[in-house]
This record gives C-alpha cells, structure tokens and sequence, in this order.
C-alpha cells in the first residue's frame, strides 16, 4: 500500500514535470516564431534598432512582466499566470528579433539544436543527480554579476578577447544554472496535481527558458562567423 502510494506521488510529480517542459516548449516556439515574423516588418525593427529608446521600452517592459509574474504568481489565477508567461515570451521575440538580420538561418538552426542538447543533458543531469547542487547558485549568481560588469566594460573598450572569454565563461554559466535550477525545481514541486504546484511549475519553466536563451544568445555570439553580410 505505501509502495503504490509513493509510486502514485513520484508519478504526479513526473506529469507535473512534463508541463514544465510543455510550458518551456510553448515558450520558445512563440519566442521564436515572434522574431522570426518582427525581423521581416520593417516598421516595427525600426522602432527597435532605430533609436536607443525603442530597445529600451522593450527591455523595461520586459523585466516589469517577468517580475510581475514572478512576484505575484501564488495570487495569481492559474490561467492569468499563464496568459503573462505567453505575453512575456512575446515580448522575448520582439526584442530577440535582431538576430534574424545578424546571422543566417542555417547559424541560428544550428546553434539552437546545440543549445538543445546541452540543456537537455544537464536538465537530465540535474534530475537524476544525487549530488546536492544548492552550493551552486550563489557560484553561479556571482558568475552572472561578473558577466553583467565584464560586458559592460567591454561595450567601451571592444575586446575581442574579452568578448570570447565572455561568451565561454557565459555557456558554463548558464548551462549549470540549467542543472541547478531542474533539480531546486525538483524539490519545489509538489506531489499532487493541484494550482499551487501547477504554479510552481510555471514559474519552473519561466526559469528553464530563460536558461535556455541565455545558453542560445551566447552560443550564437560564438558561431558569430554565420553572420549575414
């Protein structure tokens, strides 16, 4: 009876998982498909690549949404949290957008199948693992300030070898973060297949795609080579 009643909860918590990953998927077909459809309008790349303020609408408005979602989410209905998880990655798209006039399609195909299965992997890695990773993120957290402040001063002074050290140190980065944070979100969930813990697995797969277009973003800054003329 206690093994049916286990084998019953670690069964939930696989459901659960898997609309962790439905959520990521949908957020990134969206991500993407919104790019792709903003870099064909030119109207619309204007605003965004044609004054300093377009960008910046973009990203204020963007980080507004996602910490309004990551703030507000348990007072949030299940449906409403899920409407601003789809506009937020919208708005990734829009501001994603410029990658289709920086690079071919066949850099981006590419390097999006290399992100996948790194993720993949360390997802994998971070579910299965026994080995405790919490002393992981503040590494990591730290990592990221230092990436923050390193390309900031690399917009001023233009180094190239800075700029690949950047990018390297930035795909370790966050494809740990990818393991670290599978397996917090492994202790987070719940095992009943109630709004809380779909909730959390929201806010989970708020967490993985961020991850995952982190790891892409700087993918791309390395194949850079694909760049269109």
């Amino acid at each position: 009876m206690m093994y049916d009643s286990v084998e019953k909860a670690s069964s939930t918590q696989m459901l659960l998982f898997r609309k962790v990953y439905f959520w990521m998927s949908i957020a990134l077909a969206l991500s993407g498909l919104t790019a792709y459809v903003v870099s064909g309008n030119q109207a619309i790349m204007s605003f965004i690549t044609g004054s300093n303020w377009g960008i910046w609408v973009l990203l204020i408005f963007q980080f507004g949404v996602v910490w309004y979602l990551s703030a507000r989410i348990m007072q949030m209905t299940l449906q409403t949290a899920s409407i601003v998880f789809i506009l937020y990655s919208v708005l990734c798209g829009f501001t994603f957008s410029y990658i289709f006039l920086l690079f071919s399609t066949g850099t981006i195909a590419i390097c999006f199948f290399i992100t996948a299965g790194m993720f993949l992997a360390m997802s994998i890695f971070g579910y299965f693992t026994k080995k405790d990773l919490s002393s992981w993120g503040n590494l990591f957290i730290m990592a990221i300030f230092g990436i923050i402040i390193a390309s900031i001063a690399n917009f001023f002074f233009h180094s190239q070898t800075l700029y690949w050290i950047i990018s390297y140190i930035g795909v370790i980065v966050f494809v740990g973060l990818a393991a670290y944070d599978t397996q917090k979100l492994k202790m987070l969930i719940g095992q009943e297949n109630n709004e809380t813990n779909q909730k959390i697995a929201l806010i989970g797969a708020l967490s993985l795609y961020l991850d995952f277009l982190n790891i892409f973003l700087f993918v791309l800054s390395i194949f850079g080579g694909g760049r269109r003329n």
